[in-house]
């Protein structure tokens, strides 16, 4: 059986301690395949945003394990000495703005991790075009983010998430800002993406445009999460 790209095992994060303490996570159980993308949604507060903080190594869990590209990075602690690098070389990151470096043209902005990551600048400006050619925007190679359209910007920071050919792959409401049209056409690179980079991609959304999309959907409710089917029929539910 291959490893999953994502597995994550009774994940749990308490923020403060005493009476004041909040259980954000509680049960968190989660598994995505290399070349799946699965949809993840609840309602405000409910634990959405610590759960990605907590797979994306910027907050510590206060339990539970958490497993990524075949590596256990957490197991009621970090396994990992160097979180910063397991950032930058394991994980890519798209978010609802695109965060895109205004100073930057569209390559060096999709070459720049690469580089910070010991790559020479021609192999990793080559990968960044690669990718640019990959998601129709090679075209705009040369133009600064400023001259991008919404959609355009969106598809480099999905070039620049898959610049480290990261196993895993976390999206924060990537469709938030997008009309339908563009909204599922990031969604169908997400799906082409991860099957040509074997992939595993949690998407987080309140998007109610893509959540259709998703074959598999993970619903956080009260800091635990329940796995539904696609068009939000939960798994072994009647139909």
């Amino acid at each position: 059986m291959t490893e999953p790209g994502i597995r994550i095992e009774g994940l749990r994060k308490r923020y403060g301690s005493g009476a004041t303490a909040v259980d954000a996570l509680k049960d968190v159980n989660m598994v995505v395949a290399p070349g799946e993308v699965v949809g993840l949604i609840g309602p405000s507060g409910s634990g959405k945003s610590t759960l990605l903080k907590c797979l994306g190594a910027v907050i510590e869990p206060s339990g539970g394990r958490m497993v990524l590209g075949g590596e256990t990075i957490y197991d009621d602690g970090w396994k990992i000495g160097d979180l910063r690098a397991l950032r930058r070389d394991r994980i890519g990151f798209v978010f609802q703005a695109p965060y895109l470096i205004p100073f930057l043209d569209v390559t060096d902005n999709v070459a720049l991790l690469p580089m910070l990551a010991g790559m020479d600048n021609t192999t990793a400006r080559v990968r960044a075009l690669e990718l640019l050619e990959a998601l129709d925007v090679a075209h705009r190679a040369k133009a600064q983010p400023s001259e991008l359209s919404g959609g355009e910007q969106q598809r480099v920071s999905i070039a620049r998430a898959l610049a480290n050919r990261p196993p895993v792959i976390l999206a924060d409401e990537p469709t938030a800002p997008l009309d339908s049209e563009r909204a599922l056409a990031v969604v169908r690179i997400l799906n082409r993406m991860a099957t040509q980079y074997d992939t595993a991609i949690v998407v987080v959304t309140h998007d109610e445009k893509i959540i259709p999309t998703f074959e598999r959907i993970y619903q956080i409710r009260d800091g635990r999460t329940h796995e539904v089917a696609g068009e939000g029929r939960v798994v072994g539910a009647d139909a």
